[in-house]
């Protein structure tokens, strides 16, 4: 049953490409799936929506509480029965795809996606060359909030944790975690991602950890971690007498607590005479493949709206959530907002977060700890390449067999 579906949303995809230009509205109903905290925004947006478009006035549109999260594992686990519509984060978009769960987005929609967002979370929606949702936000990701008043040059990590030292301050950057490590990782000009294959399996890894550049990130950390200003950690709540912290946007009001006036974020520095890179997340819309080009196009017309710059900008006053929308990124309020500004700026750097297995994770820990550790500290290039490779080696075994 499943494979027979999943052969009539092939077809559905080459119908409804072929045909969704031509439709010209849409009377059925529209099954959408939206984070709790926005039921009620999307609700009031769909209304507008419909009332804007005369030919959708009688669709009929069911709106459901159901996470990014949990929204996509329902759809892997149930296409036929989930959303025409839903919310989904960048890491899940492989998966999405492998199912056809997704409909492609072409032709004017396309040239929306692109020229209205930023190159981030385009980049997060398009897999080869071909686009497969919406961008929704850009607003998951780390970047550096720290005390004007101590911190008066934030370009550079080195710079900052003798700023830091200087004043008898610390500096919190938790580089035994798998997220912000790619920090240095990624920023040093290494790669690291795994593939899967049409059930969701990994089946690759594309890595160069063990490399020139692999071995220049750890010593960066190694230098970090024994610098007398660095404390491991994230949480600007738990830091204590810090000058700085690398967090994210979910630590805004704790910041702004800490440093008082002066409050302050900015993109990661640069280390090394590199700039520190790492993970970019981000929400989008997907549209399920229709059988009925008129649906599909009535979904692409509703997923572009609720992704559009306006809806952006009003979804970015009622929840916070930060746009992707080149122009909602210049809005004079989005601007103002330190932490999503700062965010917006290193996302340039940074790399959408996809599918990694559980025990990537653990193992990332357990390398930071090493460091923190002063493990490596004496050891010759050629022997932290060796360290790298069994990285590496390691990973290999998480793929599926």
């Amino acid at each position: 049953m499943k494979k027979l579906f999943a052969l009539v949303m092939a077809l559905a995809m080459i119908l409804c490409v072929a045909g969704a230009a031509l439709a010209d509205g849409f009377s059925g109903e529209i099954k959408v799936w939206v984070a709790e905290n926005t039921v009620a925004f999307t609700e009031e947006k769909i209304a507008e929506f419909k009332e804007a478009n005369p030919q959708y006035a009688d669709m009929t549109v069911t709106i459901q509480s159901v996470g990014e999260g949990d929204a996509a594992t329902s759809m892997l686990t149930d296409v036929e029965a989930g959303a025409d519509i839903f919310g989904f984060a960048q890491d899940q978009l492989n998966r999405l795809v492998s199912v056809d769960a997704l409909a492609p987005v072409v032709d004017e929609n396309a040239a929306f996606v692109t020229s209205e967002n930023d190159p981030g979370s385009v980049k997060a929606v398009t897999m080869g060359e071909t686009i497969y949702a919406y961008p929704m936000t850009s607003d998951n990701g780390y970047f550096l909030y720290y005390d004007s008043t101590v911190i008066t040059d934030p370009s550079t990590l080195e710079g900052v944790l003798d700023q830091a030292q200087a004043a008898g301050k610390s500096v919190y950057f938790e580089i035994n975690s798998g997220w912000y490590q790619t920090a240095f990782f990624f920023g040093a000009g290494c790669e690291f991602t795994f593939e899967s294959d049409d059930d969701g399996n990994l089946v690759a890894m594309n890595s160069t950890y063990a490399s020139e550049n692999g071995v220049k990130a750890l010593k960066s950390m190694i230098k970090v971690a024994n610098h007398p200003a660095f404390v491991n950690g994230s949480s600007v709540a738990n830091a204590t007498n810090a000058a700085a912290v690398v967090s994210g946007t979910w630590d805004s009001g704790a910041a702004k607590e800490l440093f008082g006036d002066g409050y302050a974020a900015a993109k990661l520095p640069t280390m090394d005479g590199y700039q520190l890179g790492g993970f970019g997340g981000f929400k989008m819309l997907g549209v399920k493949p229709q059988m009925d080009a008129d649906k599909l196009a009535a979904c692409h017309a509703l997923a572009t709206f609720l992704t559009s710059k306006d809806v952006q900008l009003d979804r970015y006053d009622a929840v916070g959530w930060g746009p992707s929308n080149l122009a909602a990124q210049q809005d004079e309020l989005v601007q103002e907002d330190v932490a999503l500004s700062a965010l917006a700026a290193q996302l340039a750097f940074c790399e959408a977060q996809g599918q990694y297995p559980g025990d990537y994770w653990s193992l990332a820990t357990g390398l930071g700890n090493d460091v923190i550790a002063h493990k490596y500290d004496d050891m010759s290039d050629e022997e932290l390449l060796g360290v790298l490779q069994q990285f590496e080696a390691t990973c290999e075994t998480y793929l599926s067999k």
